[in-house]
This record gives C-alpha cells, structure tokens and sequence, in this order.
C-alpha cells in the first residue's frame, strides 16, 4: 500500500522555508499631486456623471450629504 516518503517534511520546517531570514521592507514610488483633482463639494456630480448614475436622483441627494 502507499506509504509516506522517509523525508516529509514538518510543518514547522515548511513555515521557516517560506518566511524571510531578515527584515522586509517596502519600495513605493507614487506622486504627490494627482493628475486630476476633483474637490470634495463637486464630488458627487463628477462620481454620478462617470458611473453614468445620474437617474439615481435619492441616493445622489444622500451621497451630497455625506460629502458635505
């Protein structure tokens, strides 16, 4: 019948091999002022316009609301 191979190995052997020796660290390139800026009072009729949701004429009034 099958048996397991002599040179299985535990799973604390497989959680040591996929962590990292040392300290990680993170590389993030971004820019600081967006190439298109909307202010926060015209928001909601920039967001329903793009999403083509403009008919949604309730939910736009409480998103307005939210964004004062």
């Amino acid at each position: 019948m099958g048996s397991v191979p002599a040179a299985t190995p535990s799973v604390r052997e497989i959680w040591r091999a996929q962590r990292a020796d040392g300290p990680a660290a993170v590389l993030a390139i971004g820019t600081a002022n967006p190439a298109h800026c909307v202010p926060q009072d015209e928001f909601p009729d920039f967001y329903f316009r793009a999403t083509n949701s403009d008919h949604l004429t309730a939910l736009k009034g409480k998103f307005k609301r939210v964004c004062k």
